[in-house]
């Protein structure tokens, strides 16, 4: 008689779930055979040979941290790397001077979103919507998703540009109290950000409604190439116009610490009593997921942000990375103009950072991607 277990069949066949459309391009990638190929995949600064760039920062601040003992963090991270990163985008603020920020060190952009998301719905009165831009990071409806929110859509983009007035039109019939997500600069995937009047008047349409704005924050300074011209949204809304606010911060591009997962949630809020109430629930959240975050990527950033002569060396590091950026755009659009390739592509140059809608349709990126030879540009977004 066996005594083999039946299984319980679990998992059934049908199961299966696709992959991720980002990290596929990667997979593609690797798995062609061709020597002449650009990874468009997850987004990363390259050097003209393609390598990943380690910033001279980085290597400073490496060196300033000499032997370092590898023990775990506390559940918020590690206080000198979130004294320095809130300082850096509140630094001034009376928000910070009456101790109105609550902050906890996060798994990168992904996990400080994840955070507030998880800790929103432990609120008594948990909204049931979170609107998102349409289209927006690959990610960000699957997290929501998962977490348990109904996700609406903006509409964002048109022709190769911001759709400014579609976004204003369904921003006005958004419900209250909803959060919001708000690509700070460099939009992922479209590259087409507001300008300063139109973030004025988002800003002011978000107050009216009472939506609660999360700004995530993956590019600062990686974008302009100044921290702090990227971060301009945030401070307007924090200071002129009394909102309060939560940036989801990756330090994953700005500093090329990709793999280190280096992020951070912290939320303005209207007094130091409901910032401790948040401290409070981010860290339970953050003991229920991942309990103590990653110690070396922080040590370094906070190096680098704690001491000025590397501090002032990664702010030329951000010019240097955010020129580059540029220059390749333009390169793009100078080649594409060469080629006499049919349409307008002066949207490749208005569009900002490291992405960008090209309006190349599904088929003809399949074509190309099959078919490439050395004249072809492709570009899979």
């Amino acid at each position: 008689m066996s005594t083999a277990l039946r299984p319980l069949l679990i998992f059934q066949p049908t199961d299966p779930v696709p992959p991720d459309i980002q990290f596929d391009v990667t997979r593609r990638f690797h798995a062609d055979p061709k020597e002449n190929k650009i990874n468009l995949g997850q987004g990363t600064h390259r050097d003209e040979n393609g390598l990943p760039w380690m910033l001279p920062s980085i290597q400073m601040a490496k060196i300033s941290l000499g032997e370092i003992n590898h023990e775990y963090l506390p559940i918020a991270g590690f206080q000198p790397f979130l004294t320095e990163a809130t300082k850096l985008l509140f630094d001034g603020t009376e928000a910070l001077a009456k101790e109105r920020i609550a902050s906890c060190q996060s798994l990168s952009g992904t996990g400080a979103l994840m955070l507030i998301g998880l800790t929103l719905k432990k609120l008594n009165s948990a909204p049931d919507v979170i609107y998102i831009t349409d289209p927006s990071w690959v990610n960000h409806h699957l997290m929501f998703t998962t977490i348990g929110f109904k996700v609406e859509i903006i509409p964002c983009y048109k022709d190769g540009d911001f759709f400014f007035d579609a976004y204003i039109a369904t921003l006005k019939t958004a419900i209250s109290g909803s959060p919001i997500i708000l690509h700070t600069c460099a939009h992922n995937p479209t590259g087409c950000d507001p300008t300063r009047d139109q973030w004025k008047t988002i800003g002011t349409t978000i107050k009216e409604r009472g939506l609660f704005p999360i700004f995530d924050s993956a590019y600062l300074g990686f974008n302009s190439g100044s921290f702090d011209e990227d971060a301009w949204p945030i401070r307007y809304f924090l200071e002129k116009l009394d909102i309060e606010v939560t940036v989801c911060l990756s330090l994953a591009k700005n500093m090329g610490l990709y793999g280190e997962r280096i992020g951070l949630v912290t939320c303005a809020l209207s007094s130091s009593s409901a910032a401790k109430v948040a401290q409070s629930m981010i860290q339970n959240v953050q003991r229920a997921t991942i309990t103590a975050p990653p110690a070396y990527g922080a040590r370094v950033a906070a190096a680098i942000l704690g001491t000025p002569s590397i501090r002032e060396q990664w702010a030329e590091d951000l010019v240097v990375m955010s020129s580059r950026i540029r220059k390749m755009r333009k390169r793009l659009y100078e080649k594409l103009q060469r080629l006499q390739t049919p349409g307008d592509w002066s949207h490749i140059v208005r569009q900002t950072g490291m992405f960008a809608y090209l309006g190349v349709s599904k088929t003809r990126v399949k074509y190309l991607e099959g078919q490439y030879i050395p004249q072809t540009i492709v570009c899979t977004h």
